[in-house]
């Protein structure tokens, strides 16, 4: 049986439209058709439907009006399609059953193929390891959320499209409570931290703290601290993009090894080679079952170093059973 995925090709960058006065009250297929007169009106509705198309950041309708000052971002699909081929890749499995399964995702493993990442992601071992994977998003078939490239820890996905719907309801009704671990320059301070996250507006790939950007808040404590480095346990309460990773660089404390929001200098000096952020815990009740369900990702070899410098041999066992 075939159980490969067409994957439509997407150039790598977005092109980004800003929306003056005199385009205001206008459908947004029809701006999009007349800026791009060799697309139809209807392939804009047909792309805009399939999640290509975003506006201020968010999905929008095909009959969404325009107002001064909205931000366009279009992903032209382009052809020929390729296919998300099956891939006989390593998993270490941490939970499985007929509608889930959980992984530890190592540090360097991309979740699904984008461009520039055909091959070697977690879908591609994916495919091979299950009989059946949900293809409720035929782009990223068994996804139900994403940890960055260099982020390891617990990574769940859905063998059904019952289950990956459910999923995905609590992930955005937060009734999943995600714990993460992360040692970072400094010291952050203990407590609720809630600061809207955005598109950086010069740095289209970054992320960052923003007045009108989406509601993000992290929980953080502080579980040891060496006068240099801490490591600190977060608690997630919202799922925005980088949102950990920004919100300790906006404490003037980032992740340690964090290329892109971290402290360059004090990571070359230290010779960390990716940002220290481990996805540790992932907690909530099964979607079809009802049953509880905690799984614990184990720590990779980096963070255990750097936790032994922060609290010796047991490994800040104590912190870690918070």
């Amino acid at each position: 049986m075939d159980r490969s995925f067409i994957l439509p090709q997407q150039p790598p960058e977005p092109t980004v439209l800003f929306i003056s006065e005199q385009d205001e009250e206008v459908r947004i297929d029809k701006l999009l058709s007349e800026r791009y007169p060799q697309h139809s009106r209807t392939y804009f509705q047909a792309i805009i439907e399939q999640g290509y198309v975003l506006l201020n950041g968010e999905p929008v309708k095909k009959g969404a009006f325009l107002e001064e000052g909205d931000e366009i971002e279009v992903c032209f699909p382009l052809t020929p399609e390729s296919t998300i081929e099956p891939e006989s890749i390593p998993l270490e499995i941490l939970y499985e059953d007929d509608y889930l399964l959980a992984v530890n995702k190592p540090a360097g493993m991309v979740v699904h193929p984008a461009p520039g990442h055909r091959s070697g992601t977690f879908v591609n071992a994916l495919l091979a390891h299950c009989k059946q994977i949900s293809s409720l998003d035929p782009l990223r078939p068994g996804i139900i959320h994403r940890l960055d490239k260099d982020t390891s820890g617990v990574l769940l996905a859905a063998k059904t499209v019952e289950a990956h719907q459910k999923l995905i309801e609590k992930f955005s009704k937060r009734e999943m409570e995600k714990l993460y671990l992360a040692i970072c320059i400094g010291r952050p301070k203990n407590g609720l931290f809630s600061a809207p996250v955005g598109r950086h507006p010069v740095h289209r790939k970054e992320m960052t703290v923003l007045p009108d950007g989406k509601e993000a808040i992290t929980d953080v404590q502080i579980a040891a601290f060496n006068d240099k480095l801490s490591l600190v346990i977060l608690k997630p309460k919202t799922g925005r993009t980088h949102q950990i990773r920004v919100h300790l660089k906006h404490l003037g404390t980032p992740v340690l090894g964090d290329h892109t929001y971290g402290h360059l200098r004090m990571n070359e000096g230290l010779e960390v080679k990716r940002q220290l952020l481990h996805a540790y815990r992932l907690t909530f009740t099964h979607p079809i079952t009802q049953k509880p369900i905690l799984l614990s990702a184990p720590l990779p070899e980096d963070m255990k170093y750097w936790m032994r410098q922060l609290c010796g041999p047991t490994l800040c066992q104590t912190a870690l059973a918070l």
